[in-house]
């Protein structure tokens, strides 16, 4: 708002109030623009195209957290603030092969663990009803393991599992690329720039609106200015250090527990494909 006002001379209310008024209406888009694979023929697809990336069958997605940091709350602020002492939201992704968004889930405040967001989002009960089919994402240690959600060998012992890790790592990767090209793109987000001056409701909305918006400039090929590109980490930032992964959380209540069903799949595709 700042830097629209400042460049076209418009004061901070008046932008503010045009942020207001668009934002709701971008909103609308979300369900044309953010799609999910849910038909056969869709869900197909989309394990066709993760396969040609590093032959890891039936992945219908890519799932991540990252931290987007917003006003501080007049309301429970200590629910958000984050291990680096900064308020903010801690935000659920589904990516494609591509780094496009197919889901998002911004409500939930940083003290909400990612395998908490996981269990209580859409996109979970739609996995748990069976809508995955026979698919899987793939997402970090700080997600459950199920036998629709794959997570690494936490200590592989053989070389079928650190083969297994090594490709679910490079195809986990586009997704952690692309929250750091949103964060490029949209500086509003990102840390580096403050963060989102509004409250957590309006930050919300307005987090999802960028996602949205994303999508429509990768599906457009627009790139961003290479004096805009520089190096990220893992989660987002240009620091390169990761305070968005639960991976090592000590009161993550699904660390170092084994899913047997999950284990199961999971074990039978590091042995049918990467026992070689």
């Amino acid at each position: 708002m700042e830097v629209v006002g400042d460049g076209l001379g418009l004061s901070k209310s008046s932008v503010s109030k045009t942020v207001t008024t668009v934002t709701p209406l971008l909103l609308q888009l979300m369900k044309s623009i953010l799609v999910f694979p849910k038909t056969p023929e869709e869900i197909q697809l989309a394990n066709q195209q993760f396969y040609d990336l590093d032959n890891i069958p039936r992945v219908i997605g890519i799932i991540d957290g990252t931290l987007i940091p917003v006003l501080s709350p007049k309301v429970n602020e200590p629910l958000y603030i984050c291990r680096k002492g900064y308020p903010a939201i801690n935000v659920q992704v589904v990516c494609d092969h591509q780094g496009m968004f197919t889901d998002i889930v911004a409500k939930w405040p940083r003290s909400t663990h990612d395998y908490f967001a996981w269990a209580n989002s859409a996109i979970c009960q739609m996995a748990e009803e069976g809508g995955f089919g026979d698919s899987w994402l793939l997402g970090d240690s700080g997600y459950p393991l199920r036998p629709y959600l794959l997570t690494p060998v936490q200590h592989p012992a053989t070389i079928a599992e650190e083969r297994f890790n090594q490709a679910h790592g490079r195809t986990r990767s586009i997704v952690e690329r692309n929250i750091g090209l949103w964060k490029q793109r949209f500086r509003c987000i990102s840390k580096s720039s403050g963060g989102l001056k509004l409250n957590p409701t309006k930050s919300c909305s307005v987090i999802v609106v960028t996602a949205i918006l994303h999508n429509i400039a990768v599906r457009e090929n627009v790139q961003l200015p290479e004096e805009e590109v520089i190096a990220v980490g893992a989660d987002g930032e240009e620091d390169a250090v990761s305070d968005d992964d639960d991976d090592d959380d000590p009161l993550n209540p699904h660390q170092g527990r084994m899913h047997p069903a999950g284990a199961e799949v999971r074990e039978l595709l590091i042995q049918n494909m990467f026992g070689w």
